[in-house]
């Protein structure tokens, strides 16, 4: 075991030290590369791979926060670019498992007694050991099975080490860096500490897990496993133990003849009705928290991760359904705005075109062919157009866009012929109706009925904003983007030329006396006419375009 990443300094020098390198590489580069062309995007790529790459090994080495924190990380596209998101998207909480006489000793502080008195046998391998806790396979005295979960060694002290660590970071970036605008930093600090701190709580898991028991206890086909009360702790968690395997294995399904269609359909139902109504819902739900038995009945374990769905941000994401069906995006907007998704000076004009378009060309396609790649595809859209808005994604909603992806992942190895649309459109039309009448949604939709009509005039200033004309206008826009870095780049260059070449017919050496200067002089000039070219060209753009 490597004592060093116990030492709080060290710890702290490794991930502030990282912080700085990342941000003085991603400076330089903007420095450097002032013309966005296609090669400075593939370089651009190239870099963030690099960096997400090495903040991934870190994270494997020193365990702690960084792990949790890149998977928190890997949620928020509203804030990240896909390739680094995609980079740490493999980083899979699993670490070196510490010597079982650590484990042992923290069980026996928290049970204020001996090992024996309770367990009559005791796994000394764990069958998992992730960032926070090792999980071993232990008897009780009456012979039932059971998983002993134990915090790790000294845990709570590497996490409050890279808190501190983080507050730093965190500083930097809101000071130095164009996130501080963007974002509010403060708060999503605050959010990181709070969702971190509740997994070291074990008796929050606890709590967790028995409320999805309680909450899915009339699925048949469905398990969530019992937990020992009175053998758990803050820093222990004893629970039943289930025989399965992960939900991924092909070969255990086929070797069992179960129903493909039908174990995904179970996924799909349970986790659609997590997602889209009030409650908790599982915010960490991989191939390795979904287990099978042998009938067929999925298993779900580790409630550590949990996010909520409020009541009330239900009945907004009703309202900004509708708002879409209906083309009434100013009541997507105030939906928006009462979750607290918009920092204070968004332009909600511009999100307002922006939204309509994406529409537009998500309905323009063969919806018939929607299926879980596409959805994939339309997240990482959906994620795109976060990112370059003034939107913040409460942590829950980042956890549940993270766990959406996860799910669609696993459904696709379970049964990749699934019909996403066919499956979710009960689902959906059941939920839009909401707790009142049945026809209560259709009752709004033909409430609206008559808007467009009202709207007309409206609705012809905006097809001249949003036609032909504004594309035009754009491309227009791009254009003289890039004659404006081409005349301003080779002005410079030109001028930077002629100026060394003077110096050079001054200075040069003696081995180039039989180079004639006359010769210095004609690149000079040729150089300077070259920068009052493209100074006059620019400066005729410019009017022109005044």
């Amino acid at each position: 075991m490597n004592s060093k990443k116990y030492i709080g300094i060290y710890r702290m020098y490794i991930i502030i030290w990282m912080s700085i390198k990342f941000l003085w590489k991603i400076f330089w580069f903007q420095k450097l590369n002032r013309i966005w062309d296609q090669d400075t995007e593939r370089k651009w790529e190239e870099l963030l791979k690099k960096m997400a790459t090495e903040y991934r090994q870190r994270a494997v080495y020193l365990g702690g926060l960084l792990i949790k924190f890149g998977q928190f990380l890997s949620s928020r596209g509203d804030l990240l670019p896909a390739s680094f998101i995609r980079e740490l998207e493999g980083l899979v909480d699993r670490v070196q498992p510490v010597p079982f006489s650590f484990s042992k000793e923290i069980i026996e502080e928290d049970w204020q007694e001996s090992l024996e008195k309770r367990i009559a046998s005791i796994d000394e391998d764990p069958v998992a050991s992730a960032s926070i806790g090792e999980v071993y396979k232990a008897y009780l005295h009456d012979g039932t099975p059971v998983a002993v979960k134990v915090q790790r060694y000294r845990v709570r002290e590497i996490f409050q080490t890279d808190f501190k660590a983080m507050r730093v970071v965190f500083w930097m970036l809101n000071r130095f860096t164009i996130f501080g605008k963007k974002a509010d930093l403060p708060a999503l600090y605050k959010e990181v500490v709070a969702v971190m701190s509740n997994e070291l709580d074990f008796t929050m898991e606890l709590e967790n897990g028995n409320y999805f028991r309680k909450r899915f206890e009339d699925h048949s086909n469905v398990y969530i496993p019992e937990y020992f009360t009175d053998l758990s702790t803050g820093r222990v968690l004893v629970m039943e133990w289930v025989e399965g395997t992960r939900v991924t294995d092909i070969s255990f399904i086929k070797r069992h003849n179960l129903d493909r269609e039908r174990l995904a359909r179970t996924i799909f139902d349970l986790c659609v009705e997590q997602f889209v109504n009030a409650g908790m819902f599982h915010a960490d739900p991989h191939a390795g928290n979904i287990m099978i038995k042998q009938d067929g009945t999925v298993v779900i374990l580790d409630f550590g991760m949990v996010g909520k769905v409020k009541r009330e941000d239900v009945e907004h994401i009703r309202a900004i359904i509708e708002g879409f069906i209906i083309d009434d995006y100013d009541r997507i907007i105030a939906s928006l705005r009462d979750m607290d998704f918009l920092l204070e000076g968004a332009d909600t004009e511009a999100m307002k075109k922006m939204m309509r378009r994406m529409l537009t060309m998500y309905l323009s396609e063969d919806m018939s062919n929607l299926d879980a790649t596409v959805m994939n595809e339309i997240l990482e859209d959906m994620q795109d157009f976060v990112k370059d808005q003034p939107i913040q994604l409460p942590a829950d909603y980042a956890f549940l866009g993270r766990a959406a992806s996860m799910i669609l992942g696993v459904l696709m190895v379970v049964h990749p012929k699934m019909d996403i649309v066919a499956w979710g459109k009960p689902v959906i039309n059941e939920w839009m109706t909401g707790n009142q009448s049945k026809f209560g949604f259709y009752k709004n939709i033909a409430k609206e009925t008559g808007q467009p009509l009202l709207s007309l005039p409206r609705a012809l200033v905006e097809y001249l904003e949003d036609g032909d004309k504004e594309r035009e206008w754009q491309r227009t826009k791009q254009q003289q983007s890039l004659w404006h870095h081409y005349y301003f780049f080779y002005a410079a260059m030109t001028f930077f030329i002629g100026i060394m070449t003077l110096f050079a017919s001054f200075l040069m050496p003696a081995s180039w006396q039989a180079v004639p200067v006359w010769v210095f002089y004609l690149v000079a000039g040729f150089s300077f006419a070259g920068t009052l070219l493209f100074s006059l060209k620019h400066a005729k753009m410019i009017k022109n375009i005044t």
